[in-house]
């Protein structure tokens, strides 16, 4: 697969696996028959994972802003980075074992897509192994937020880039043969 499509480096999906997107573009997806069910608990679990990066920065910064005491942040990186490190592997999972390969017998012209994204899982084990590194030495005191802050930053930025393309290749897939086909 072509190096430019690496998670770190891709700007968006190309052209060629985005086909299916442009007949079933976003603001149709939440009216169109076959959203609700799958579709919806899918995006809300992106939902989620976006969220709780969010608190976790927005956490980081109060702390180095003096709005939150490093106590209350610690606590709070435990919880809830527990919580993303622990719902992004299983959601993988669920993913690369069930969803990625029902979706691509449904669609197999799109097989490239899903490879690129169970790559992405590949990618995301080294960014959550060393997410949950840096939370770890925060949480014990290893390290200061300021640092820890920017690696969320760049996560957060990666993390997006898969759940949009994500999100653009199977959604459409499933709108157009229904969640019932992938059984």
């Amino acid at each position: 697969m072509d190096d430019d499509l690496t998670l770190e480096r891709r700007s968006g999906l190309p052209d060629a696996l985005r086909t299916l997107l442009e007949s079933y573009p976003r603001p149709t997806w939440e009216t169109h028959p076959e959203f609700e069910g799958l579709v919806r608990f899918w995006l809300d679990r992106h939902l989620m994972f976006r969220k709780l990066g969010t608190l976790l920065r927005e956490d980081a910064e109060a702390t180095i802003d003096g709005k939150m005491p490093p106590e209350a942040q610690r606590a709070r990186l435990a919880r809830y980075g527990t919580m993303l490190v622990n719902e992004l592997h299983g959601h993988h999972q669920i993913e690369d074992h069930h969803y990625f390969p029902a979706l691509s017998g449904l669609e197999p012209t799109l097989i490239r897509g899903f490879t690129l994204l169970d790559r992405d899982h590949e990618a995301m084990d080294g960014l959550l192994d060393r997410f949950a590194s840096g939370a770890n030495d925060v949480i014990g005191g290893k390290s200061e937020v300021g640092p820890f802050r920017e690696q969320l930053l760049a996560f957060d930025s990666l993390l997006d880039r898969h759940l949009v393309d994500e999100e653009d290749l199977i959604v459409p897939v499933i709108l157009k043969h229904g969640a019932g086909r992938m059984q």
